[in-house]
């Protein structure tokens, strides 16, 4: 059995699943767009475009992801969407 070492692309590899997490928001009846698209370019450092562009996602098919990254940049960013009233969950 050979052992070699893993090639730069192997390793880049590893590391893009390891920050395969996703923040996903939810629809939901309450919330307007200007709020939710205010929140996300606050939480998620959206630019207005991004964010109104995810609003709409959200609104026609029922969720959508706003932010990928390692779990530990995500958790902070997912608190305060629902310290704001949305509804979302890091996956």
């Amino acid at each position: 059995m050979s052992t070699r070492e893993k090639t730069s692309e192997e390793t880049l590899l590893d590391e893009e699943v390891l920050k395969n997490n996703e923040i996903v928001l939810f629809n939901d009846d309450v919330n307007t767009f200007d709020h939710v698209i205010d929140t996300l370019i606050y939480a998620c450092d959206h630019t207005p475009e991004q964010a109104e562009q995810c609003s709409i996602i959200v609104h026609y098919k029922g969720k959508c992801t706003v932010k990928t990254g390692s779990y530990d940049e995500l958790k902070p960013r997912c608190s305060m969407l629902l310290q704001a009233g949305l509804s979302a969950e890091i996956v």
